[in-house]
């Protein structure tokens, strides 16, 4: 394991105490962890589901739709086209709502810090202009995800809404809000909670957790996301990370708070491929 990025450490640190739109555990929502999910191989057509109920037992709906930043990311989480291999299509009316989402985060704090640390390391802009061009270019320029498709997939689609891929498998879909919803919908089963090293289960409180769950009839055998967090609080972490490293993938360890992670983060050339959180340890253990 490597040692923990003791810069960026400090910096994510600053920017979750930033994060004044966050989601309070057992005050804004409630979740239930229930069940350990069992052993899963990758085509194992029977997921054992070890949680009967849905991870969220209950969201402040009105009062996560009254935070702008909130607000705008939800119009976006139904403008994609879930399966790889069929072109994205997008309208005016989407090009506009992605511009109002990276208007409204780029008000905040969160996104400030991140900007601020880009500076200093000269890889964005000082105009905000330029940096949201950017940050269009980085999240929601289309690609392909195979080669020789159309454009079928973007960053912001990969990481917070998922996509499915031959109907068999699950792409990204590390976004609580997404979850949430899709859940609601009765799109996305829970099966319960993959238990890391030294920590026998998480709890109600915790804010980055290690899931299973089936979407779309495709089975993800574990996902990682951060929970309660706001959207501007991800997009501000994975673009840091993105911009820092022009590898493939770059895998930082940090402590946020009281989680240590390795924060993964792939590019697709000039864009995001995909960015995700993978728990290590939480030190209330």
């Amino acid at each position: 394991r490597r040692a923990s990025n003791r810069e960026l450490s400090k910096l994510f640190n600053e920017m979750w105490d930033a994060d004044v739109h966050r989601l309070r555990p057992g005050k804004d929502y409630t979740i239930e962890v229930q069940g350990k999910a069992g052993p899963a191989y990758q085509g194992d057509s029977a997921v054992q589901d070890n949680a009967a109920r849905h991870l969220f037992h209950y969201v402040n709906e009105k009062h996560l739709r009254s935070i702008k930043t909130f607000a705008t990311f939800i119009s976006l989480l139904d403008n994609y086209e879930a399966s790889t291999g069929i072109p994205e299509v997008v309208t005016p009316e989407e090009i506009i709502e992605n511009n109002c989402f990276l208007d409204a985060i780029l008000e905040t704090e969160v996104m400030r810090l991140a900007h601020d640390y880009l500076l200093k390391k000269n890889l964005a802009k000082p105009n905000l202009a330029d940096f949201k061009r950017q940050l269009y270019n980085i999240w929601f320029q289309l690609y392909a995800r195979k080669k020789g498709d159309r454009p079928d997939s973007c960053g912001f689609e990969h990481v917070f809404v998922g996509e499915t891929r031959h109907g068999k498998e699950i792409l990204g879909l590390h976004n609580w809000v997404q979850f949430y919803l899709q859940e609601k919908l009765n799109q996305i089963d829970y099966k319960g909670y993959v238990a890391r090293r030294n920590k026998t289960r998480p709890d109600k409180d915790d804010q980055v957790l290690s899931i299973r769950f089936s979407w779309k009839g495709s089975d993800k055998l574990v996902g990682s996301i951060f929970i309660g967090v706001s959207p501007e609080f991800e997009f501000a972490l994975y673009t840091v990370l993105f911009l820092l490293s022009e590898e493939r993938v770059t895998r930082e360890t940090v402590k946020i708070d009281e989680y240590e992670l390795q924060m993964v983060v792939c590019h697709h050339g000039p864009h995001i491929g995909t960015a995700y959180p993978e728990l290590l340890s939480t030190t209330g253990e």
